[in-house]
């Protein structure tokens, strides 16, 4: 009986050795992911505007263009997004100038480098934000919303900061948790201005920008998104999905209300509800003549 229990105490000291190794591999690496550095090109200073008109079009891409207000509330002055317990937790940060609040201390080319390249200061990765969608932003309509996320008016509010818990640092270890963003955003020699206007150039542009693309694809098939886990698939937006017998009052009916034309719901989401429902009936056209331009492909072909 002696022995049994010695040679039981030495197994449970090995699976604890083991244990301790395993945390510690899972915490290196998962901290080699986190602290990682992203250096960002060198672009010249982006002249941020003052007019009513460029704050103006900023509110706008805010609210009804970019994904700003979905993340970090409706005032945008921050908000937590998810609670995972052992996954971890992400928010999205206090924008305003008011207590606890980023734009009390970022400076012009700290707003770039979160928007346009998903890094922090320290260059290190941004978690959940979409700028990889972001830094499709021209120089002007960047400039612009900069200027309007300048003058919100101060929210006195502390959010958390995002987290990972012991089983998001696991799948980020395993390069199973896509949400590090700096790795994933192009880096991009140029960024064209494109014309408001009901144009498919200007449809593409809002593809971009909107986070369509993010979702759906480029070649906008839809299938499986990068995030947590419960994340529903993206939809066919091609020929070949059933958007193909959709009118163009369809579709737009479809970003108002979040109603397909049988009556059943597209899943919150997509963010129709709080972004895409603001958009202009331009800018709905424009994205409709644009979807009119791919070429059928099989679900999640993207």
């Amino acid at each position: 009986m002696r022995r049994l229990r010695r040679v039981f105490a030495v197994a449970l000291g090995v699976l604890a050795a083991i244990l301790v190794v395993a945390v510690g591999t899972v915490y290196a690496l998962s901290s080699r992911r986190i602290n990682r550095t992203y250096p960002i090109p060198r672009d010249p200073p982006l002249a941020i505007p003052t007019d009513s008109a460029a704050v103006a079009r900023g509110r706008h891409l805010a609210t009804a263009v970019g994904s700003c207000t979905l993340c970090h509330g409706l005032d945008l002055g921050g908000t937590v997004i998810a609670e995972e317990g052992p996954l971890g937790v992400i928010a999205g940060p206090n924008l305003t100038r008011g207590r606890g609040g980023l734009g009390a201390t970022f400076s012009d080319a700290d707003w770039v480098r979160a928007i346009r390249y998903g890094v922090h200061r320290d260059s290190t990765s941004l978690i959940v934000m979409p700028s990889e969608v972001f830094t499709h932003f021209s120089d002007p309509d960047l400039a612009a919303l900069i200027a309007y996320l300048k003058q919100l008016p101060p929210v006195d509010r502390e959010v958390p900061r995002s987290r990972f818990g012991p089983m998001g640092r696991a799948l980020l270890a395993a390069g199973k948790f896509n949400i590090l963003v700096a790795p994933k955003t192009p880096r991009l020699s140029s960024r064209p201005v494109v014309a408001p206007g009901p144009t498919v150039e200007y449809g593409r542009y809002l593809a971009d920008v909107s986070g369509c693309h993010g979702c759906h694809g480029y070649g906008l098939s839809g299938g499986r998104v990068a995030g947590p886990p419960g994340i529903p698939l993206a939809s066919n937006l091609t020929p070949a999905g059933r958007i193909a017998s959709w009118t163009e009052a369809d579709f737009t009916r479809a970003l108002r209300s979040g109603r397909r034309p049988d009556g059943t719901m597209i899943d919150d989401f997509m963010p129709w509800r709080i972004v895409f429902s603001h958009m202009t009936d331009e800018e709905a056209r424009a994205l409709w003549l644009y979807l009119r331009t791919a070429r059928a492909r099989p679900f999640g072909n993207k």
